[in-house]
């Protein structure tokens, strides 16, 4: 016989069960989704680089390299939003590239990256990070909208595709992207029903929003990609509006821009010219 106290227990444990799952689970997300690295704030760019800061909405003061334009007059602004790991100085050598070749370019640490500060949590946080930097261009530098190009690479390609579905743009590139944390998690994470899915805590619904994307898109993929396979690459192309662009580069990798290197970039700097002479 199953008496109360046994019924109390099992449903106790049950209980305990159910949310030490859902606490594991949102753990491995965290784990997987986000691996700052640190620097001090005296840690200066490259040549050629200026220390910046600007404040997210929820007040965080957020660090970024900026560089201005070598060449006269200005092509567009590249903004640029790195991976989960490491941080600007990692990158510091694409401002330089955008420079030498007529962009200004903003290189921006999230909240928890670099010098910035606060502690990375969650994908809305990463968008409030994302509206602070255009806010930095568009305010402090005077950039118009249709002269900014957002360049975002794995978990920063969430940060571009969901400002550029709010906000109208010269050009979005997209490298090395997922098409929604659903679909990655798919891919990784195939021991985990789908129907399990909506306990993650980020959506990350990039295909989704770049349906209501009015500016060119180019999206650029390495095949085989360890970390997301070049599949979400097709989804994403699939989803967006003309004018779009697909580049998939066999043998590059996770890291497109570093492995191809000058033949990728130019194509890159050849879209962002062309889309921003078409803008309206």
């Amino acid at each position: 016989m199953i008496t109360r106290e046994r019924t109390i227990a099992l449903t106790v444990s049950l209980l305990f069960g159910m949310a030490a799952f859902v606490y594991g689970l949102r753990w491995l997300e965290w784990f997987t989704t986000f691996h700052p690295v640190r620097f001090t704030a005296d840690h200066h760019p490259p040549s050629g680089g200026a220390n910046v800061w600007f404040t997210t909405a929820d007040g965080y003061r957020l660090n970024g390299w900026y560089f201005e334009s070598q060449m006269q007059p200005r092509t567009a602004t590249v903004v640029f939003f790195h991976g989960n790991s490491g941080n600007i100085s990692d990158v510091g050598w694409l401002g330089q590239w955008f420079a030498e070749r007529g962009f200004n370019a903003l290189l921006v640490d999230y909240r928890g990256y670099g010098a910035s500060e606060g502690e990375p949590g969650d994908e809305a946080w990463l968008y409030k990070d994302g509206d602070a930097a255009i806010g930095f261009v568009m305010n402090e530098k005077g950039e118009d909208a249709q002269r900014i190009a957002l360049y975002g690479t794995s978990l920063g390609t969430t940060v571009v595709a969901d400002i550029a579905s709010r906000r109208d743009v010269g050009a979005l590139i997209i490298e090395s992207g997922l098409s929604s944390a659903s679909s990655l998690a798919n891919h990784r994470f195939a021991w985990l029903p789908q129907s399990l899915h909506f306990l993650g805590k980020n959506d990350f619904e990039s295909a989704r929003k770049l349906r209501s994307v009015r500016s060119p898109v180019l999206i650029a993929h390495g095949d085989p990609d360890p970390v997301i396979p070049v599949s979400e690459a097709r989804l994403l192309y699939e989803a967006a509006h003309e004018p779009k662009q697909i580049l998939i580069f066999p043998g590059a990798g996770h890291n497109v821009f570093g492995s191809v290197g000058d033949p990728y970039l130019n194509q890159v700097a050849d879209f962002i010219r062309e889309s921003v002479r078409n803008a309206p």
